[in-house]
């Protein structure tokens, strides 16, 4: 029943009258009476005979006769339900759409067979020689035999590539954390695993970001399969056009969906693949209860449904190295002879070198190593990428006499400065604060403390007069811009693709990402400059990558090697010896102070558990961290949500909120 309490989590029986008997089927949605009250339910079995020794109610109404529930996204929603602690009627509420009448009545459209394109474009050989655990055999380092790995496009760049697309093909389940190469069409590549997936005659869903990423992807699918093969899932469609996906999908009108994070749960006839991109974009993680994130769901689904698995992206997470580390996915990269073929050549301005030359470059924002490289490209008639972490004009402002930043005088939040004729403003209510004056010193005049994309686009126009430049973020992100000579400037995932790669690429304001109080900080910048560096031309072509970090940071090292693994690796040793995520697990519980103290004191931990905290969080309300060792994760669930249950069923007043694996811990 879609009922939000806790403790009323189960199925419950109720007898089918005769006049439903026919279009009361698993999966439909239906009305009961609960409580005294008429509410929402899903059908999930129908069964002869009852374990339920009272009187049993009736089914009051089939709302609609359209089974829009699958058993494999049944089974799915209540593994993940149990893995997050939260409740199978929130799971259900993110794993399908509200139902859409008209939409259902509309007249089916036939079924497309697949074209002579669509269905010839796999380029997989008939071979069966992979190790049947993973379906990816070890990389040995031997020269590949030109029989065995004939695949399409670029995955032959990859010496386990088609090796992995052959396995997808015979029906096996391989599952793969796969690193590009700089300058990738990644879309291309995943629609080329599709179509193998396809071939062998399973469906595909395969999760990006952003609508932008899925645009791309999109194209190559439908270019890979042929017209009316795949369908679009995203909640930015629509509530008809999302509902009309969805029901092409769960009746198997369609073999392949994609989408952003709202198709993870999307109904596929004989599932073959889950793929997921750059699993690592905060934009993966669900903001609604009981909060999963893409990527955990899709390998419970490959788990479950005993499908294959594609982790990919320019970057690797901790948790695609745990997958490694583990054996549960074997490593799909290129050799170093091609990553340093492919590479464009990358320069930090911190290192010892670069400040003989330049001692400015410590402290200059722009300093002349990243002038010179956006020079260069321009005189050499390409584009220059300039990648700015924060939005706006002067989002951040201090004093400038005494560099005290400046906060507004009626609820305290940062000033910024929206434009350079405009009075500071308000971040937080957007109070306008034309006369501020400083508290500590009195002070009048402001100094950027943080320079945002457009004063940045403003500074690099007045240096390079005549040269067109155009912004991409928040406001508008661009997808493309020509390939001439011109400046874009841009924030992070919001960074266009120029027509032939970037002449230069500059990485700038580097201490706002590594410097944020974020276990994931390191993780996260080198994400952001490994997509944005990507984006260059090889450095045979002329293409040069300037972060302006100090060279002998992990992070700046990795890019520096475009070695996303090494990282990884490293990132994930640290986080075991300390005890963090993934290598173990975590649970947050927020609320006013008693009420997460009345919840923590009704959960029965399992053993080995720590608290840790409290810490503020936001207004009056407090933050508990509850940490587990891996194997004891499934304990700590049942025992928050059987906690939860026994709040709600004696009605505790103040709202909890329980996240396993929340992205923030700090």
């Amino acid at each position: 029943m879609d009922v939000p309490l806790a403790h009323l989590d189960r199925p419950f029986d109720y007898l089918v009258p005769a006049e439903l008997d026919a279009s009361a089927v698993p999966g439909v949605r239906v009305k009961v009476r609960f409580a005294g009250q008429l509410v929402d339910g899903w059908l999930l079995e129908r069964v002869d005979a009852s374990g339920h020794t009272g009187r049993l109610a009736y089914l009051e109404k089939v709302v609609s006769p359209e089974p829009v529930l699958s058993p494999e996204v049944a089974r799915l929603a209540r593994a993940v339900a149990d893995r997050y602690a939260g409740s199978l009627a929130d799971v259900l509420r993110l794993a399908v759409p509200p139902r859409h009448a008209r939409v259902e009545k509309e007249p089916r459209e036939p079924r497309a067979a697949p074209d002579a394109a669509g269905s010839a474009d796999t380029g997989v050989p008939p071979d069966t020689g992979v190790p049947p655990d993973t379906g990816v055999p070890p990389d040995t380092g031997a020269s590949p035999d030109p029989a065995r790995t004939d695949g399409p496009g670029g995955w032959r760049d990859y010496p386990a590539g088609p090796a992995y697309l052959r396995a997808l093909a015979d029906g096996r389940a391989p599952r793969a954390v796969w690193s590009a190469l700089p300058g990738e069409d990644w879309a291309a590549r995943y629609a080329e695993a599709v179509a193998a997936t396809v071939a062998g005659g399973r469906g595909a869903v395969v999760v990006v970001a952003d609508n932008r990423d899925l645009e791309r992807l999109d194209t190559a699918v439908g270019a890979a399969l042929g017209p009316g093969r795949h369908v679009c899932l995203s909640a930015a469609l629509g509530p008809a056009r999302r509902y009309r996906a969805f029901l092409a999908a769960r009746r198997g009108d369609v073999p392949v969906v994609i989408g952003t994070r709202a198709a993870m749960f999307a109904p596929v006839e004989r599932l073959g693949l889950v793929a997921v991109w750059d699993d690592g974009d905060d934009l993966h993680a669900e903001p609604r209860a009981p909060y999963p994130h893409t990527r955990e769901v899709l390998l419970t689904r490959a788990q479950l449904a005993e499908a294959g698995a594609l982790v990919g992206g320019y970057a690797r997470t901790a948790e695609a190295q745990l997958l490694l580390e583990t054996g549960w996915a074997r490593e799909v990269v290129a050799d170093r002879a091609t990553v340093r073929a492919r590479t464009p050549a990358i320069a930090p301005t911190g290192d010892d070198p670069q400040l003989a030359r330049d001692p400015g470059a410590a402290t200059a924002r722009l300093p002349t190593l990243a002038w010179t490289a956006a020079r260069d490209a321009i005189r050499a008639d390409l584009p220059v990428l300039v990648q700015v972490p924060r939005r706006g004009y002067l989002p951040s402002v201090s004093c400038a006499d005494c560099r005290t930043p400046a906060r507004c005088p009626h609820c305290a939040g940062p000033l910024a400065l929206p434009s350079a004729t405009a009075a500071p403003a308000c971040r937080w209510c957007g109070r306008v604060a034309a006369a501020y004056a400083c508290p500590e010193c009195g002070g009048r005049r402001l100094r950027a403390a943080v320079t945002g994309a457009r004063r940045t686009a403003e500074e690099l126009g007045r240096a390079f007069p005549g040269v067109p430049v155009r912004t991409s973020g928040r406001e508008e992100v661009l997808a493309e811009v020509p390939g001439g000579a011109g400046l874009v400037i841009a924030t992070p995932g919001a960074e266009p693709v120029a027509d032939g790669g970037y002449g230069a690429v500059l990485l700038l304001d580097s201490w706002a990402l590594l410097t944020r109080a974020d276990l994931r900080a390191g993780e996260e910048a080198l994400r952001r400059w490994l997509a944005a560096a990507a984006l260059a031309r090889p450095a045979a072509a002329g293409g040069r990558v300037v972060v302006v970090a100090d060279g002998g940071l992990a992070p700046v090292q990795a890019l520096l090697r475009w070695d996303a693994g090494w990282f990884a690796a490293r990132e994930l040793a640290e986080r075991r010896e300390l005890g963090f995520p993934p290598a173990v697990r975590m649970a947050s519980v927020t609320g006013v102070p008693a009420a997460v103290a009345d919840l923590l004191d009704e959960t029965r931990l399992p053993d080995g558990a720590e608290v840790l905290g409290p810490v503020p969080a936001d207004g009056e309300r407090e933050r508990m961290l509850v940490r587990v060792p891996r194997a004891r994760a499934a304990a700590l669930a049942d025992a928050l949500h059987a906690a939860a249950g026994a709040r709600s069923a004696r009605k505790a007043a103040d709202p909890v909120r329980l996240q396993v694996d929340p992205l923030d811990l700090f």
